[in-house]
């Protein structure tokens, strides 16, 4: 009898990693680098010179961009080597874009556990599996009404009303997620405060103008990671994008542009994840080297 021979598969790619001293060390290092330019960012912004002050509220726009990133590492537990830290570091990077660290959470692992399902919930609510048009990426770019039902559901949340839509939840993470959701709507009362009291400019150099910036920034950011690919599929080769980059992009984006390698093990810590890339370009079929590519890709699509 002949031996059939087995296709080859992936081998590192869907191994498992444990958070070591040297990861936390590194996403520290990302923590630090963030302040620093916020920093920057602010004192810029807050310039009399005009060019100054708006190459600071753009920086402060994709810092808070970044900061997202930087998030979604924490809520996935891979920065610290013990989990109580992912949380105390998480909400306040959410914080200037609205985005709730807890329920974000739920949300995000719903959504690593049902992607290509019809139970997927992504956090940031742009949905893949629409036909895809320019009305419905103008609507994703300029996602400003995300931010009215985020402080609404403050609202609902200080009401003691808030509700999780998407299914279950536990009664523990309900408590943080709307714990959580008062925090965000006491920052925003102390910004509302601070500019009755007269220091309006503060509050729109430093938040206002950049997280009207911020938002179709994030959005250009997650737009890759499953548009144009098998929705129909719970195979992470064919319904997620990796995108190589460049060191520039694979910080900025904390490594989000290598998202089936991060599908693939979603705990392994992201400065790990470059390694599985070979595989990646082996296995997938979604892989593009740049981002140029991609959005070459895309609008040939809604072109065509």
């Amino acid at each position: 009898m002949t031996a059939t021979a087995t296709a080859p598969a992936p081998v590192l790619l869907f191994a498992r990693a444990r958070t070591t001293a040297a990861d936390e060390r590194v996403y520290l290092g990302k923590l630090a680098l963030l302040a620093l330019l916020t920093c920057l960012g602010a004192v810029l912004a807050l310039s009399p010179s005009p060019v100054a002050a708006v190459a600071g509220v753009l920086l402060l726009a994709a810092m808070y961009t970044h900061a997202v990133e930087l998030q979604h590492q924490a809520l996935h537990h891979s920065a610290f080597t013990k989990s109580w830290p992912h949380r105390l570091v998480g909400v306040p990077l959410g914080l200037p874009l609205f985005v709730v660290y807890s329920h974000y959470r739920v949300r995000h692992l719903q959504h690593h556990r049902a992607l290509g399902t019809p139970d997927d919930t992504e956090f940031f609510g742009f949905d893949t599996r629409k036909p895809l048009t320019f009305g419905l990426l103008a609507r994703g770019l300029f996602d400003y009404p995300r931010l009215v039902s985020v402080l609404w559901e403050v609202v609902q949340s200080a009401l003691g009303r808030w509700t999780y839509r998407y299914g279950d939840i536990s009664p523990k993470m309900r408590r943080k997620v709307v714990q959580e959701h008062l925090i965000l709507g006491f920052v925003v009362l102390a910004a509302v405060g601070l500019s009755v009291a007269g220091f309006g400019k503060y509050v729109l150099l430093l938040w206002v103008l950049p997280l009207i910036a911020a938002v179709p920034m994030h959005f250009l950011v997650e737009l890759p990671e499953h548009i144009l690919c098998d929705t129909e599929t719970t195979d992470v080769l064919r319904n997620t994008r990796s995108i190589r980059g460049g060191r520039l992009s694979t910080w900025f984006t904390n490594g989000n542009n290598l998202h089936i390698e991060h599908h693939a093990a979603m705990s392994v810590p992201i400065n790990q994840l470059p390694s599985r890339h070979e595989e990646v370009k082996q296995f997938a079929t979604h892989v593009e080297r740049t981002y140029a590519d991609f959005y070459a890709k895309l609008w040939q699509q809604l072109r065509g």
